[in-house]
């Protein structure tokens, strides 16, 4: 049977980004919060849509694009949005044999509330009936945002890599993965390869406060990981394996970003299809930045994902200080 180079298993949207000028950002109970006027209404600027957007299908993308051969794990409905996401999804050159369509469901749509770099966005995950095909052998297995009724789902996705000890996870928690817990995922822990959060979603997951990123490495390796890649915002990505952790810095912007929606997508991404692709773990960690950076110039997840060759050139062009440098 033929090997999937890629596979990615998570939700689908549509998102529908709202470009918003009349609106500020206010700090309120030590939160940042956007601000809009009750009960008036509020002017925009523009609204893009973008469809077969989220998670796994922005990682999806980024893989196809390197060059993996790539298949999605996803449910749509029986709608106009869903054959929007199939059509796109194909001319990304994706294999959708294993997307389900749901008569009784609609496709995810959420509003992306689009101001300054930044964004707030609206979400709804439709309930789907969630069911795990029976497939071919798979290379890489990659993991992500799925709705809060899919926690069967997962003991299908841990009984399919107990089988395939071959299988090679990478493991991206969405917000309801995290909200499940280390110990109802704990066959999907144990079998992760490489692990992918934020400082705060680590807090999170470990259920300690601390901004110690050894000790957050090093809790998160206990659970079952061989590598664990923890993002920093602007002071860069930390990568723990073999008990040594690595920082690599943000690849600087070429010009002052539009929005960052996908610059977790895409560095994570970007890292494990690197993997796929032979490069060793150091190696595919400096691929990350460059594509988190390219695509936070364009509106969207997906429109700046980069070719093998692009990421390559920038690699070469990079500034002295672009190093991955031991810091333990």
């Amino acid at each position: 049977m033929k090997q999937i180079d890629f596979l990615a298993i998570g939700d689908i949207v549509t998102d529908a980004f709202i470009k918003l000028k009349d609106a500020e950002e206010l700090r309120s109970h030590g939160t940042l919060e956007l601000c809009v006027r009750f009960g008036d209404k509020v002017p925009y600027e523009s609204v893009t849509v973008l469809p077969a957007v989220g998670n796994s299908p922005n990682a999806a993308v980024s893989a196809s694009r390197l060059g993996l051969s790539t298949t999605l794990i996803t449910n749509i409905g029986n709608d106009q949005n869903g054959r929007d996401c199939l059509t796109q999804l194909e001319k990304e050159n994706i294999n959708t044999e294993y997307i389900s369509k749901q008569d009784d469901k609609n496709t995810n749509y959420h509003y992306v509330l689009w101001y300054d770099v930044d964004r707030t966005i609206l979400i709804k995950h439709e309930a789907f009936d969630y069911k795990f095909p029976k497939l071919e052998k798979v290379k890489w297995m990659y993991l992500s945002s799925l709705a809060e009724n899919s926690l069967e789902y997962h003991k299908e996705i841990a009984e399919y890599l107990k089988n395939n000890p071959e299988t090679k996870l990478a493991f991206q928690p969405g917000t309801f993965q995290i909200k499940f817990g280390t110990e109802e995922l704990k066959d999907i822990y144990a079998r992760t390869e490489i692990f992918f959060c934020n400082l705060e979603e680590a807090e999170k997951i470990l259920n300690i406060e601390s901004k110690d990123i050894l000790t957050l490495s090093k809790g998160l390796h206990a659970l079952g990981p061989k590598m664990v890649s923890i993002s920093d915002g602007p002071n860069g990505a930390y990568l723990y394996f073999n008990d040594e952790l690595w920082q690599l810095p943000i690849y600087p912007d070429i010009a002052p970003p539009l929005e960052r929606t996908g610059a977790g997508d895409a560095f994570a991404s970007t890292f494990t299809a690197g993997l796929a692709l032979g490069l060793s773990p150091l190696e595919a960690f400096t691929w990350g930045p460059v594509n988190s950076m390219s695509v936070v110039q364009h509106i969207g997840a997906q429109a700046g994902l980069l070719s093998r060759s692009k990421i390559e050139e920038y690699l070469k062009t990079a500034p002295e200080d672009y190093k991955v440098k031991k810091i333990n």
